[in-house]
């Protein structure tokens, strides 16, 4: 599998290198990046998911792609489309779109411009019928980057997420965003 998945007006949307690692790690651990999740991660457990994410993206073509910006090569953080399953609210093999950007990048479009591309991708080259997007319903930031996408909310499948720890129940109730392969077009 080549490195580089696709490329924007601004970005290059590619698999991690070993030199993304302490981005990586930044934006797990940022108390701000991180408001709406339920715990941070510390550098063994993110070391762990990048070395996860960067297996799946080579072996499947699928995961979380790094961002660089195609003029500065700065790596901004990820944005990218995977399978997931949270049974029984999500099916298994059903495909989500996420980001996270480092904060010092926030603001400057660059999430919108990034899923809008894999949103095509996924339908064209991945085959999808539909892919969704979830977060809890005080994240007005990424909903705001699903409904700018052209996502729509499905309150009828808004979910209690099944991995949400009951310690957490501010990041328990999720909302969920789809979109199909005929509404892209």
């Amino acid at each position: 599998m080549t490195e580089t998945i696709l490329t924007t007006s601004r970005l290059i949307i590619r698999n991690w290198r070993e030199e993304d690692r302490d981005l990586f790690h930044e934006i797990n651990y940022d108390p701000d990046v991180m408001e709406f999740f339920p715990r941070r991660r510390n550098r063994q457990e993110s070391d762990e998911l990048f070395d996860y994410l960067r297996k799946l993206v080579a072996d499947t073509g699928l995961g979380f792609y790094a961002l660089e910006h195609t003029e500065t090569g700065d790596t901004l953080g990820f944005c990218g489309i995977m399978r997931t399953s949270h049974e029984p609210a999500i099916p298994d093999g059903t495909v989500e779109i996420g980001w996270r950007l480092a904060k010092r990048h926030w603001g400057a479009g660059y999430v919108s411009e990034a899923a809008t591309a894999l949103l095509q991708h996924g339908f064209d080259n991945h085959g999808l019928k539909e892919i969704v997007a979830f977060t809890v319903p005080q994240n007005r930031r990424s909903r705001a980057v699903m409904e700018r996408i052209g996502m729509t909310h499905h309150e009828d499948r808004d979910f209690d997420h099944p991995k949400v720890p009951a310690t957490t129940p501010d990041f328990i109730r999720h909302v969920l965003y789809a979109i199909s392969a005929p509404e892209r077009r």
